[in-house]
This record gives structure tokens, sequence and C-alpha cells, in this order.
């Protein structure tokens, strides 16, 4: 099949399957065969599934010839490997779940498998979640499509939904699932030159995705543009009963909100954001983003977030103090990895030491210290007082604006093994430093590609909304994309 399908946006896709332009199985076998010839250099899957992929293309075409499509019908994506998938391997790229197949289906998956999508295979991630450039993985880091202007020097497609980035980047799917604790959806997106929307937290279920930061976790996709965003988003989210924290709410038609505009929206431009060291040219597009509305009709307005200085100080004590509980059930005793011992002890201890990288053991070693007696006050209770100023500024601010603008990243993607971030963790840590805010608050938040920098890399911008107003963001996003006219691919190199 020509190689030309795997370049279509999620929306032109279905658009050529509604036309029978070409069926399912012809654009499901064109992705796999752009998997198998890409995904040696790029490492963006861990797990490809093609056999399954082309019996769910085979069953999407029956049913559109019976005249009943569903809204994804036929469309091939790829799935983070977070996410449970019945009888296929789940690991979350750790070590400790080797081996594991469930033998359930997360809801978010399960609600795509509803609306007709196919699944290509299992994209890579930072082990757990737990990482800003997916160097965590046990699988060795997907590779970003992208190089940096007469260098070919492997780059970071960011993370922790790194693989994801990297294979709708490389048109290795039409959309690819993610996830965004502190900004893992936003950040990626943002480094490839793509679209990665965070929902309001509860809008779509956790159940069974691979649990990080309980009260952080959120679904979401990262695609090739906004249109295709708003199409998986409606299609993810959902009230379900087994997950405690889902919002019980209808879903809306987000791609009903794209041609809305922003005339009259007020958009607020936080001060605190304007952080020491930020590149010039970051600064540069965020004044060129909030022009580019201005002209659309949208009214600018400076606002104060003043507690955003402790926002990653904050989800650094929180993350990894929730990530502790939930790690713990790993102990080698049910299913994955199993390290013997002497005895029942000897047995966690070898487990947990052969089964978790570096960075999760870190975060684990953090997060039992805030929570243990005499520091638990001291360092998580506060923490959480903090967490509720920041929401606080927020609430705040939407008196005053409707949806924030900010940049998405501190800077385009960098080398994978860049040595100052490897010696020094909070040098990754500041990856989040942008969207770590929009987690804490449970807010929508949104990276759309804006500018090329000086080194021919991906710069994003980055709006957040109001609880539940994610067709307010998208709308904007929208004008962003559409004043950008953003239109640059990798030059192939894989």
């Amino acid at each position: 099949m020509s190689p030309d399908l795997t370049r279509l946006t999620l929306a032109q896709a279905l658009d050529g399957l509604a036309r029978g332009d070409f069926s399912s199985r012809e654009i499901t076998r064109a992705f796999i065969d752009a998997i198998e010839a890409a995904n040696p250099a790029l490492n963006a899957y861990v797990l490809p599934t093609p056999e399954r992929a082309l019996a769910m293309a085979d069953a999407s075409d029956a049913r559109r010839r019976g005249g009943s499509p569903r809204p994804l019908e036929g469309a091939p994506i790829g799935v983070k490997d977070l996410y449970c998938t019945e009888g296929v391997r789940t690991t979350a790229c750790s070590r400790i779940l080797d081996g594991f197949v469930p033998p359930y289906e997360s809801t978010v998956t399960a609600n795509l498998w509803r609306d007709g999508a196919v699944m290509l295979g299992k994209l890579n991630m930072d082990e757990f979640a737990m990482g800003s450039s997916n160097e965590t993985s046990c699988f060795g880091p997907p590779v970003n499509p992208w190089h940096s202007s007469g260098s070919n020097r492997d780059l970071t497609a960011g993370g922790s939904s790194g693989g994801s980035a990297s294979a709708v980047a490389a048109n290795l799917c039409l959309a690819a699932t993610a996830s965004d604790t502190g900004g893992s959806i936003r950040q990626p997106a943002a480094f490839v030159g793509k679209v990665g929307i965070k929902p309001t937290y509860g809008r779509a279920s956790r159940w069974g995705m691979v649990a990080f930061a309980s009260s952080l976790d959120q679904a979401g996709p990262i695609t090739h543009d906004v249109t295709d965003a708003a199409l998986m988003l409606r299609s993810m989210c959902g009230h379900d009963a087994r997950d405690s924290t889902s919002l019980d709410l209808p879903v809306p038609d987000f791609a009903a909100a794209i041609g809305r505009g922003v005339k009259g929206l007020r958009v607020g431009v936080p001060r605190e954001y304007r952080v020491d060291g930020m590149p010039a040219e970051i600064d540069a597009l965020w004044e060129r983003g909030i022009s580019w509305l201005r002209a659309a009709g949208a009214e600018i307005v400076d606002v104060s977030l003043p507690h955003t200085r402790y926002a990653l100080p904050t989800y650094y004590i929180i993350a990894p103090a929730e990530a502790s509980s939930n790690l713990a059930r790993y102990d080698g005793m049910r299913y994955g990895l199993r390290e013997a011992g002497r005895d029942l002890n000897d047995t966690y201890s070898r487990t947990r030491a052969a089964g978790f990288g570096k960075e999760v053991q870190r975060r684990i070693i953090i997060g039992a210290y805030v929570l243990s007696a005499g520091y638990y006050d001291a360092y998580y209770l506060r923490a959480q007082k903090v967490r509720s100023r920041i929401a606080e500024d927020f609430r705040q601010a939407w008196e005053r604006c409707d949806v924030l603008l900010t940049p998405s990243t501190p800077s385009s993607a960098f080398a994978l093994g860049d040595e100052t971030r490897a010696k020094d963790p909070v040098q990754m840590y500041l990856n989040d430093v942008f969207t770590v805010t929009a987690n804490l608050a449970g807010l929508p938040g949104i990276s759309v590609p804006a500018a090329l920098d000086g080194q021919g890399l991906p710069l994003g911008l980055q709006l957040i909304g109001r609880a539940l107003d994610e067709e307010t963001v998208i709308a904007a996003a929208a004008e962003l994309e559409r004043a950008a006219g953003f239109a640059a691919t990798p030059d192939r190199w894989w």
C-alpha cells in the first residue's frame, strides 16, 4: 500500500475510510510496514501487535460494509504501555512487570475499541511514567524523529509519553494514547511538533491504567492536530463507576468547539511563568502567541499566580508519596518478576531491587520518607496545603480571564544521555516547570506546535483552562494552530 496513507491525519483517514478510498486493512497494513521499517531506529513501539491489528481492521471493514460505522471505525492507533490491554503484555516499561499479560482491558482503551479504533501495538514510556526524557524505560529510550540542524545526535522525544510522541511524529500511527501526571502529554508533544491534550482530572477513567500518582494521573492523546485531539478525547473520556474519581458528566462534542474562534475571549498571561534563564526565543514565541490571539479578537489580560514558584517542589513531594504507596503492591508474588530469596522478606527485597530502575527507586524512597512518622506534617501535609493555594490562584485568575497562555516547555528537545540532566535529577525535573500546575489543580491543558527554534527543533505553546472547560481550551488552541500555520516535519533519516 502507498506510504502516503501513513501521512494522513486521523480526521483525513476517517474521511477516506468513509468514502471508500481505502479500507481499514489497507491503512493498517501501511502502518504495520512503516513500523517494521522505522522501529529498529526509533524504538517507539515496545510490542507491535500486527496480527491483532489486522484482525481488528477486518472486523471494522465488515462493520462499515454493514452500514453501521462507529466514530473511529478502522483508525489504527498506538497505545502507551501504561494501559492494560486484555491478552496483550503490559509492563509500564518496568522489569518488575516482565511478562504480565492483563486479563482485563483498561476503560480508556475499551472505549476506543468500542468506537472502532484499531490497536497497532504498545508504545514506549518512562518506567511507571516517571521521567521527562523517556530514558528510564527498561526497553531503552525512544528516539525523537527530529534532529538539530547539522547534527545527527539522537534527541529525546520527551517523557513520560515519549513513545507516543515519537510514533505520531514519525507517522507510525494516526494518533496515540498517552498519560499526563506532571506534563507527560504536553511536553513530549511539544518536543516533536505535535498536539497533546490533558483533560480535566476525572474526565477520563484511570481504571486499568498502571498507577503512578493517583491524584495527578490523567489520560489523554497525542495527535497530529487539534481536530484529531478533539476526536480522540471524545472517545477516551466518559464516566466509569469503577473509578471513584471519574466524573459522572456527559462528554461534550469537543470537535464542535474548533470553529468557535476567540473573539471576546479573555486570555490571561501569568507573569510568574517568565522564569529566570528562559531562552529568548521561547519568550519571543510567547509574545507571538499573544499577538496571534489578540489579532483574532481576544482580550489579553495580565494575571498573577503567586504560588507558581512552589509548584515543582510541591509536585515532587506529592507525586513520589503517592508512587511509594501505589508501587508497594509489586512484590513478585502474583505476577511479573520474582527474584528468589532466603525467605519472604528477602524475596521482596531482591525482587524490588532488581525490578525497579534507579529513578523509580529514588522516587519510592523520597515518597516513603515524606510519609514517614515525624516528616509527614513537615513535607506531605504542607505540600497538600500549598497545592490548595495553587488551585486557589487559578480560581482567582478565572475571575479575570477564560484561559491562560504559556510556553509548553523551557527548551526544545535535548540530547539523549545529556550529562547535566543525568548527573542532577533536579535539572531533569525542571522540564515540568510550565506543566505541573495544571495537574496539581486538576485543570485541562493543551500544547500546540507553534514554531521552530534556532536549531530547527519544534517549540510549543500551552493553554490551560477552567475545570471541565476543554471546549474553550480547544477553541483557543485551534486559533493558535491556524495563526501559527506550523507544518514542518522532520527530515526522514530512520
